[in-house]
């Protein structure tokens, strides 16, 4: 059994019956206070879920951490700086939101910036290269130097999907001559 304190309740009580059914667990909810139970696998991945949710995404951008590809992290702004935090802040939004968004579309990514914490949810590897780009801004690296950043992670990550491996092609090469002769 796990407890959460969630601001925007509306959502999820919006939501409860699909949030039950995938996550498969049971849920209930006293005024912001929500507790799940169920299986100890099954309230491993809710909690993920909910986690994002408490920190403040949306219910349908955070149901994609019941997958064990998908992961959420928190970078503390003040972790990484000394400086303003309203400058920090800024930096990270860009105008009219354009760092944040081209952050988001570059990295496959959903981010989500509160007052003193940036939220990351994507897929492990876009998460950790997001991260990444995200704390370098903070420490005070060219918007346009991670935009380059991840645009170079995700040409590597292409190139390494669309080649298979050459173990793997050496190998099923040499079982189909073997079954030639």
């Amino acid at each position: 059994m796990e407890n959460f304190y969630i601001k925007r309740i509306q959502d999820v009580k919006k939501n409860l019956k699909e949030l039950k059914e995938k996550l498969n667990v049971k849920v209930t909810i006293q005024k912001n206070q929500l507790t799940i139970e169920g299986g100890t696998i099954e309230e491993f991945d809710a909690s993920r879920v909910f986690e994002a949710i408490a920190f403040g995404f949306s219910v349908k951008k955070a149901l994609p951490l019941k997958d064990e590809d998908y992961q959420f992290r928190t970078v503390h702004i003040k972790d990484h700086t000394r400086r303003n935090l309203a400058d920090i802040k800024s930096r990270l939004i860009g105008k009219k939101g354009k760092t944040r968004r081209v952050f988001a579309d570059t990295s496959g990514c959903e981010i989500l910036i509160t007052e003193t914490e940036v939220g990351i949810i994507g897929l492990v590897e876009d998460v950790e290269n997001a991260e990444t780009a995200i704390i370098h801004l903070i420490k005070g690296s060219k918007q346009t130097n991670m935009y380059r950043f991840l645009e170079k992670q995700n040409a590597i990550k292409k190139e390494n999907t669309s080649f298979p491996d050459l173990n793997q092609v050496s190998h099923s090469q040499t079982v189909h001559e073997k079954e030639k002769k």
